[in-house]
Order: structure tokens, then C-alpha cells, then sequence
């Protein structure tokens, strides 16, 4: 028997908290959690990101959140992003998403997704470059997260963080 696994999308712009907030849901809720595929895939790199890179990190993404799916205990399980973010490096940086991209978005469902502020001070990182353009980018997330109609959170606060996430989860688990 396959059962339904919930997904539970942790994502925003660069520098928010996404991969610690995720990393600390799924240990308070004892489940499983999805890496950015994206973050080892750049990591590795020698040379600068092209558009088969990201169409590249669109695949590993979700081929690593099927492998967790299918190993997944519990009922539902947390990513730390998802490929929405391809597209939207895709358009910001090469003015164009590939198609087939495009035409997984609405097959792919999260049952929620926390859509982290930028509230938070920005930390250097050699994988993140757009340090100035953190509104714009919070904006380009919420209009693709309406596109979607995803049901989504928007989760703010520096000390109190998790607690704002911890509460949307617990919001959404009692729903569903």
C-alpha cells in the first residue's frame, strides 16, 4: 500500500533560514527532510552556472525528494526548497525557464509551504549573489506562490522564527 506522503516546503529568497528552519522542524517532528540538491550541485561546480546546470538541478531535486518519499515513515515529510527555485533563477538570470520545468510545476503539490522572510540579516556565502535584491526576490516569491495557489505562510522574526514555523506546521497538521 502507497501511502500519501504531505510535503511541507520550506522556501524564500537567499539567506532566510530555510535549511535551518528545515533541518529543525524535522527534528521536532521526528519525520524526514529533502536538501537543496541545489546547494551540493553549485558547490561542486568549476565553472559558472548555465542553463543545463539548472536544468540539471531541477532533476536532481526531484529525484532526491522521491528517494525520501519512498522511504518516509511518517505522513509527511519537509523540503528545503524546491524546484520553483530553478524557475526562478531561470527568468532572473537567463531570462528563460526550459520547458520542461515549466510543465512539472503544477504536477508537483505541496501540501504547504512556509515562505521565510527576509527579516533576517544577510550571512556571505560564496554560493549566494544577490545580497541588494532580497525584496525583490521576497515579491517574486510570493506572486509565484499565488500562481500556484499554494497554501503558504509567510514566516518572520529573528529569535522567535521557529517558533512562528512551529506554529503554521502545528496549524496545518491539526486541518489535515
Amino acid at each position: 500500500m502507497n501511502k500519501q506522503i504531505k510535503k511541507i516546503a520550506i522556501v524564500g529568497p537567499e539567506s532566510t533560514g530555510k535549511s535551518t528552519i528545515t533541518n529543525l522542524l524535522a527534528t521536532h517532528y521526528q519525520t524526514l527532510w529533502v536538501p537543496e540538491y541545489a546547494r551540493y550541485y553549485c558547490a561542486a561546480l568549476t565553472s559558472p552556472c548555465t542553463l543545463q546546470d539548472e536544468l540539471n538541478m531541477f532533476h536532481g531535486q526531484v529525484a532526491l525528494e522521491a528517494s525520501i518519499e519512498s522511504v518516509a515513515e511518517k505522513d509527511f515529510i519537509f523540503c528545503d526548497t524546491t524546484f520553483l527555485t530553478v524557475k526562478i533563477w531561470c527568468d532572473e538570470v537567463y531570462n528563460e525557464t526550459p520547458t520542461v520545468v515549466l510543465d512539472a510545476l503544477p504536477q508537483y503539490h505541496y501540501d504547504l509551504y512556509l515562505l521565510m522572510d527576509i527579516d533576517l540579516p544577510w550571512q556571505e556565502d560564496p554560493l549566494r549573489d544577490f545580497p541588494h535584491k532580497r525584496e525583490y526576490f521576497l515579491e517574486v516569491w510570493h506572486k509565484e506562490l499565488r500562481a500556484l495557489n499554494a497554501n503558504y505562510v509567510l514566516i518572520q522574526g529573528v529569535e522567535d522564527r521557529l517558533d512562528h514555523a512551529l506554529t503554521a506546521v502545528d496549524d496545518f497538521l491539526q486541518r489535515a
